[in-house]
């Protein structure tokens, strides 16, 4: 889905976290499907297995794109994850593997290198790198078919995607974002809690500080908007594909499917942001 059809703009997906299960998560991936949107992304997390899960939405699909975001390589070492996605036999064609260094932080750019080579030499998937810091994103521009971007307010996303397209030698892979959304009033207090725990961690606080960024400018709606809308409208507008990463309310499968619909709803309609500046009236005779 891109707002408004307009296809200068990137497109939009939708994320969930792998913890919701395989049912749950085919059920909205043919949702989102439905809803027009690009691609399903799926967190890999210690209880929730995003190759497993994209198996089922696999089935439960015909077309949409199928994503992974992140496989941390600390926990699920490269053969390991090229392993599960051969056993699951997932359409490599619709697939895309985000791959990141998940804590670790001596060798991270050696770890994920491998993770790029194994994944590049046993599946035709698209493989993405999930990248904080300067470093990894040079490496994702010169190896791997796309580099995402995460806790970064639109013009970062923007500037960063500048950067990735002009590194020398970079393979002119695509430029991914995710950005934490809430359509429900009521999820707001899962939202701030979400912002918090990151924002506390040691990495993540590092990296709001070197972009001298305040958490909440990272997430959707943006400060000071009334809905989700014009956010998309500013990220969309400079990189490839913006991920709507779903904090509903609780976990269960209903709200999901209620912010596929709305967040869909939202996208659809016009913004400021799309109209054309008032022409000068004509001079008077």
């Amino acid at each position: 889905m891109s707002p408004d059809g307009d296809a200068r703009r990137g497109v939009v997906s939708v994320g969930v976290a792998g913890a919701l299960g395989p049912e749950a998560i085919a059920r909205i991936a043919a949702a989102v499907e439905q809803a027009g949107f690009h691609a399903l992304w799926v967190n890999d997390t210690p209880h929730g297995d995003s190759i497993a899960a994209l198996s089922a939405a696999a089935a439960a699909t015909e077309r949409l794109t199928l994503a992974t975001g992140v496989i941390p390589l600390d926990r699920r070492p490269p053969g390991e994850v090229a392993e599960a996605i051969r056993a699951a036999g997932l359409p490599e064609s619709r697939l895309s593997i985000g791959i990141g260094s998940g804590g670790m932080s001596k060798g991270a750019l050696a770890l994920v290198r491998e993770g790029i080579e194994t994944l590049r030499g046993t599946t035709r998937a698209a493989v993405l790198v999930g990248a904080l810091g300067p470093k990894m994103r040079e490496l994702a521009a010169r190896e791997a078919d796309g580099v995402l971007l995460n806790w970064v307010s639109p013009a970062v996303a923007a500037e960063q995607a500048e950067q990735h397209r002009d590194s020398a030698g970079a393979r002119r892979g695509r430029v991914v974002a995710y950005a934490r959304t809430v359509v429900d009033a009521a999820a707001r207090g899962r939202l701030r809690s979400e912002v918090a725990g990151y924002a506390s961690a040691p990495k993540y606080a590092a990296n709001f500080a070197r972009l001298g960024l305040d958490p909440f400018q990272t997430v959707l709606p943006q400060p000071g908007d009334d809905d989700i809308r014009p956010g998309i409208a500013a990220y969309t507008s400079g990189i490839d594909e913006l991920v709507l990463r779903a904090i509903t309310p609780d976990d269960d499968v209903q709200g999901y499917l209620d912010f596929v619909r709305r967040a869909a709803e939202a996208i659809e309609r016009p913004t400021t942001l799309d109209r054309p500046a008032p022409r000068d009236p004509p001079a008077q005779p």
